[in-house]
């Protein structure tokens, strides 16, 4: 963990457990906290933090451009492709777009050199504040196939950023969520106390534990009765940092957009005093795991 810089990642099993809702909330009660939406297919997290917008770019990928002129139809760069975003019908060479990886070996392997690259826009980043916090938002163009460049992009301006990052990541256990837990300091799993909640707890803990990441979990929509996901936590030894009670105010505020630690000193001290518990576990581990 670099010096005065933490990273926390929030992740859960499945959409839906309250994971932006923790997300927004831990970064609404930390002074000068910067939240990232890595959830880029449907980020949400401004939806509650209603941010200005300061600054937005867009998230290039690179794809193939064919010189028809040049290409002699030797089908080389259509053997070559693994995902098969290119054909060659009815003498001219096709590239799809939506199956292309951009991996650039198609242009390689052209002994023509009919084939070159040139930019496609699949996103943007916005950039903006919500009071005391910085907020950068990936959103990915619909029915484009991946949000890794997009969510690269946001990791890599995660670096330059002091203080505490707050990393909502989507939901799942897929390649976007790797990439969104690459930098993380600690990961907090957001576990719903039912059966199915046991299950996609467990999903998440399995990656965790392969990349290796200090975590805890956040049992939320508590109530009195059995929990299945708290059981799954014990079974296996692992850390509960916080629990949130099922609670009909807080789901009206979430429900309505709001920031609960905004509208409530309630929930402004619950959120901060569960802050403060995974603080101590990051400090914690950075004292065992240098």
């Amino acid at each position: 963990m670099a010096e005065g810089k933490t990273q926390i990642a929030v992740l859960s099993g499945k959409g839906g457990t309250g994971k932006t809702m923790l997300s927004v909330n831990l970064a609404a009660a930390i002074e000068n906290s910067l939240y990232v939406d890595c959830d880029v297919e449907e980020p949400n997290g401004h939806l509650f933090l209603k941010p200005s917008t300061e600054n937005e770019k867009n998230v290039f990928v690179q794809h193939p451009k064919v010189c028809e002129q040049s290409c002699n139809g030797c089908r080389l760069c259509v053997k070559f492709c693994n995902f098969n975003a290119l054909a060659y019908i009815q003498e001219k060479l096709m590239v799809f777009e939506d199956i292309c990886h951009s991996c650039g070996g198609c242009a390689l392997v052209c002994p023509q050199k009919a084939i070159s690259e040139e930019d496609r826009t699949i996103g943007k980043i916005s950039e903006g504040k919500s009071q005391n916090v910085k907020v950068l938002t990936g959103v990915l163009n619909p029915g484009e196939q991946s949000g890794v460049p997009i969510i690269s992009e946001l990791v890599k301006m995660c670096r330059k950023e002091a203080g505490t990052t707050i990393i909502d990541c989507p939901p799942g256990s897929s390649c976007v969520v790797m990439d969104s837990i690459k930098d993380a300091d600690y990961c907090i799993l957001v576990a719903e106390p039912t059966i199915f909640g046991a299950s996609n707890l467990e999903m998440v803990y399995e990656l965790v534990k392969l990349f290796n990441k200090p975590f805890g979990v956040v049992l939320n929509k508590c109530l009195k009765d059995k929990n299945p996901a708290e059981e799954f936590c014990k079974e296996k030894g692992i850390t509960v940092v916080g629990k949130i009670p099922f609670d009909h105010r807080l789901g009206k505020l979430n429900g309505d957009g709001q920031i609960a630690v905004r509208e409530s000193k309630l929930y402004k001290r619950m959120f901060s005093d569960l802050y403060v518990r995974v603080a101590k576990e990051v400090k914690h581990e950075t004292v065992i795991n240098p």
